[in-house]
């Protein structure tokens, strides 16, 4: 049986729906390449400031028996590097890139965003609401009233399409408010959910020791922990904004989970942790696993369950 994993959406093809989430194999042209040359369906760079940044000391992320803690503190080559990476991308390819923007203001992300829109790439912005790991900067997803502001002038500095990417939440009020704010701006085109669950810990028994060294070792965990939360932002944001696309992240390291994804209303998936531990072979893995079900299952195409999750 003929199975199509392809994904038609914002006005372009994907030839299916795995890429990497920001943050992880993104940093450098290299890693970008490596992730443009796999089987991935897309390309998105590391989350960009304006100038380069170092980031938090080291050590600053570590694996765990359920996934991965991290608190890297947006380190990164600064948005110049990656609009030229932008600039020499072979868009014709069918594999589309997206710019990940994560100003330490309001007004650093307008200032890439206008440069962005005089260039005129052919990328989506995906604006960063959801960083949780640098000191002194809260995420500004939580103030609801902020977001709104921050998305007025998003949308008066960029006029095509764009995204944002999420902290999770876990109070269905705070899902229908964010709802509200987010269905207010028409260019506001998908919502990728959701990043890190922010300032976990992790213990080393052995060592009696924090396992990452920033924020007195706190950071966001990735990987199996997130899954189930992962799952309930992509179902909730999926059916409170019918009218937006979902992008979702968290937990994947097979096929089941991809499937899981898709079937609670994602249009494409991203991958992170397994990624991060396994490297660009994770992604032709994934698609065969996720192949593999559809099949079992009769499913021609993705359309065929995505969104259809049923309620026991």
């Amino acid at each position: 049986m003929t199975v199509d994993l392809s994904v038609s959406w914002l006005g372009m093809t994907m030839p299916n729906p795995l890429y990497n989430a920001s943050g992880v194999m993104c940093r450098s042209v290299e890693e970008l390449e490596r992730v443009r040359l796999s089987a991935a369906g897309a390309v998105i760079t590391k989350s960009c400031t304006l100038d380069p940044r170092e980031g938090n000391p080291e050590p600053r992320y570590a694996s765990t028996p359920l996934g991965s803690i991290n608190s890297m503190g947006l380190p990164n080559a600064g948005y110049r590097y990656y609009f030229d990476y932008a600039r020499r991308y072979p868009h014709h390819a069918g594999k589309p890139l997206f710019l990940s923007l994560s100003g330490l203001s309001l007004e650093d992300n307008l200032t890439m965003l206008e440069a962005l829109a005089v260039e005129q790439l052919p990328c989506l912005p995906e604006i960063n609401l959801s960083c949780p790991n640098v000191p002194g900067k809260p995420q500004l997803a939580y103030d609801f009233a902020a977001t709104a502001i921050a998305l007025a002038e998003i949308s008066r500095a960029w006029h095509g399409p764009f995204g944002v990417k999420l902290p999770p939440y876990f109070d269905p009020v705070h899902f229908v408010e964010m709802a509200h704010v987010l269905g207010g701006y028409a260019g506001l085109r998908f919502i990728t959910c959701i990043n890190s669950i922010g300032n976990g810990l992790v213990i080393d028994v052995e060592r009696e020791s924090t396992v990452i060294r920033p924020k007195q070792g706190l950071g966001g965990l990735g990987g199996d922990y997130v899954l189930p939360t992962a799952l309930a932002n992509v179902r909730e944001f999926a059916r409170l904004l019918p009218e937006k696309h979902v992008i979702g992240c968290g937990g994947i390291r097979s096929g089941k989970e991809a499937f899981m994804h898709i079937l609670a209303g994602a249009t494409a998936v991203q991958v992170g942790t397994c990624l991060h531990e396994e490297g660009e072979g994770a992604f032709e893995r994934i698609l065969g696993e996720l192949t593999d079900i559809m099949r079992a299952k009769g499913y021609h195409r993705l359309e065929d369950f995505r969104g259809r999750l049923k309620v026991c």
